[in-house]
């Protein structure tokens, strides 16, 4: 059974697969018209990837591919309904980075709170300005609103916790156990926003949640609040987010995802939104760090051996139904 990875995939998964009898391909650089012409050279049965868009040009051009898995918890990058009418199913890794994730997003609350940024760049120019850096209002105390209450809005939770802080939620599920357990409040999206000192995103994306953030929801929220997207670059409207900023209709922002992002690891990046004073930004790294990809190297070895062995999809997204439809 063939194993394509057009990604960058932990060593130690590509050496447990072929130890399990697997030949496997790893080439990170792949995508696009460079993806497809391999998908039709090596005939993959197995194409995994973790940022690499996956089209239906791709999925059309595999005679034998049966499973897509997108090493990540998200899925927004695959052509699923393509792959479902190709019959192929497409897999994730729900959880594994969650807790990554939820330590940079609390990286990014402490960071906006101190300013470690500017005064960092303000000490490399080799200014020293004690009386402006000052000013930090704290986070025990300050009310922290979670957007979606999955497993990283969880992780989030908890660690914000440890920080005495006040939490709140907005969920389209209700979660009594996990209110019980960390104090939590679930409260209406509107309330959310007036409340919030910091908020924080954790959903899906797509159109559901495609600009969910606007100018609309921004003007609802404290001038001293900031926002934190480490979830998917669509779900906040950035150009409204800018002006927010920058008019001091909210205090900042940090972002670990963009709108339009390059496709490759390493390009030039143009967002306007990255010149903005008090928006912080990251390289959508939140679920890189060791810890978490080795856990979701596991997971896709898990995957494709309970694949092979058993014929079943762990973590299947496009169902059963849907794949014979």
């Amino acid at each position: 059974m063939n194993v394509l990875i057009a990604d960058k995939f932990e060593a130690h998964g590509q050496e447990a697969l072929r130890q399990a009898g697997f030949d496997v391909t790893c080439d990170p650089h792949l995508g696009g018209y460079d993806l497809v012409d391999a998908i039709k050279g090596i005939e993959p049965d197995v194409l995994v990837v973790r940022s690499t868009r996956v089209t239906s040009d791709m999925l059309h051009a595999g005679a034998k591919l049966k499973l897509v898995i997108r090493a990540g918890s998200g899925f927004d990058t695959i052509d699923v309904a393509a792959a479902t009418d190709r019959c192929i199913r497409v897999c994730n890794c729900p959880g594994k980075n969650s807790v990554a994730v939820a330590e940079l997003t609390m990286g990014l609350m402490i960071a906006l709170d101190r300013r470690i940024v500017d005064e960092t760049d303000d000490l490399r120019r080799g200014v020293w300005n004690k009386k402006e850096y000052s000013k930090a209002r704290g986070l025990m105390g300050r009310t922290l609103g979670i957007v979606g209450l999955g497993r990283i809005g969880f992780e989030v939770a908890v660690r914000a916790r440890a920080f005495g802080m006040r939490l709140i939620y907005s969920d389209v599920i209700e979660h009594p156990e996990m209110e019980r357990e960390l104090g939590l409040s679930r409260v209406t999206m509107e309330r959310l926003l007036e409340e919030a000192d910091f908020l924080t995103l954790h959903v899906p994306g797509g159109s559901d949640t495609h600009h969910m953030i606007g100018r609309r929801e921004l003007e609802r929220m404290k001038p001293t609040a900031f926002v934190i997207n480490c979830s998917r670059g669509g779900v906040v409207d950035e150009a409204a987010l800018a002006d927010a900023v920058r008019n001091g209709m909210i205090a900042g922002a940090a972002l670990d995802v963009f709108e339009i992002e390059p496709a490759a690891t390493e390009a030039a990046f143009s967002d306007p939104i990255r010149a903005v004073p008090h928006v912080y930004g990251t390289h959508h790294v939140g679920a890189s760090t060791d810890q978490a990809q080795e856990a979701v190297a596991d997971e896709v070895v898990k995957i494709i051996r309970t694949f092979k062995e058993t014929g079943k999809f762990l973590n299947c997204v496009n169902t059963d139904d849907a794949v014979m439809a």
